[in-house]
């Protein structure tokens, strides 16, 4: 099952995405007691069970061609967007960065991005002033269902809901270009961190497809299109930590709760920041993932 937010007119709903490729998608604004978005479902069993038997046949609400709507980030106002750093090998090399070997003892690094820099598919991504080197970081996102705090890893992929694709969108040069800057001791990570904040810096989508639809979440092809041209190409297969290792560790820290996306790290052919690798005006970005789906952005600079 595929599940979207969208807008049509003024209109915003929460839908049911119809179709082989997808061409329609059903308002689910009845069903949900008039609430725009999915956390209803996610959260309901009743309700996601209710949702789940719809067909064109049966339903008795508005059905939209997908082509006359737009869409918006799955989750609108999720409570966290966690996302790990340096959770592929190769990545971590082309960052810069000495990579771990197979014998080292080494933990998850984690950060958030504010739920203000959500975009949804075919969204533009803004850009300003203070954005000097900006690149892409494609990646698995991960819609938490059951909540839960110290969640074991064996138990941990019955609290996934879903999937989707998440681009971490980075501005690695904030700062750079302040004339006399006084550096501090901590500014460099400082800088990495706040330049992942700007607004429309996640864009998310096309969707949601529930987990029962992905049975193998670490056997996905994830691809990266910069104006046409493969840049990623890479595997879940290849994470270091795996998505139920990434949930044990992360709800040992803080509670999860329905709806937190999970960001779960990119592979090689990110966007580090040099000349080839930075976002320039009317750019266009692909971000794909096997069996999830395509989400499609643009670059506009508006000073």
């Amino acid at each position: 099952m595929r599940l979207a937010s969208f807008k049509i007119g003024q209109k915003r709903a929460a839908g049911l995405v119809i179709g082989q490729p997808a061409t329609r998608i059903a308002d689910l604004t009845d069903i949900l007691a008039g609430q725009t978005d999915l956390i209803p479902v996610i959260e309901n069993p009743e309700k996601f069970s209710l949702v789940s038997s719809i067909n064109e046949h049966n339903f008795k609400g508005e059905i939209f061609d997908l082509a006359s709507v737009g869409l918006l980030p799955p989750i609108a106002r999720p409570g966290k967007i966690i996302c790990l750093a340096g959770n592929y090998t190769e990545h971590i090399s082309e960052s810069g960065y000495k990579a771990p070997q197979d014998n080292s003892v080494f933990t998850q690094q984690l950060f958030l991005k504010p739920s203000t820099s959500l975009i949804g598919c075919g969204a533009v991504i803004e850009l300003g002033s203070q954005n000097v080197r900006v690149g892409w970081e494609t990646e698995l996102a991960v819609v938490i269902g059951k909540g839960g705090r110290n969640i074991p890893a064996s138990s941990a992929l019955e609290h996934v809901f879903g999937y989707t694709v998440l681009n971490d969108i980075s501005e690695r040069g904030l700062n750079s270009q302040v004339p006399n800057r006084h550096r501090r001791e901590m500014d460099e990570f400082c800088d990495w961190l706040a330049g992942k904040w700007f607004d429309g810096f996640a864009p998310c989508g096309p969707w949601i497809v529930t987990s029962d639809e992905v049975k193998h979440p670490h056997e996905l092809t994830i691809r990266f299109f910069l104006n046409g041209e493969e840049r990623q190409h890479g595997s879940t297969l290849d994470m270091i930590f795996d998505i139920p290792s990434q949930i044990e560790y992360i709800s040992s820290i803080m509670t999860l709760e329905a709806g937190d996306i999970i960001s779960t790290g990119t592979p090689a052919g990110a966007g580090v920041g040099d000349k080839r690798t930075t976002l320039a005006d009317g750019d266009e970005l692909v971000s794909e993932i096997e069996r999830i789906g395509k989400l499609i952005n643009t670059v506009r600079y508006v000073n």
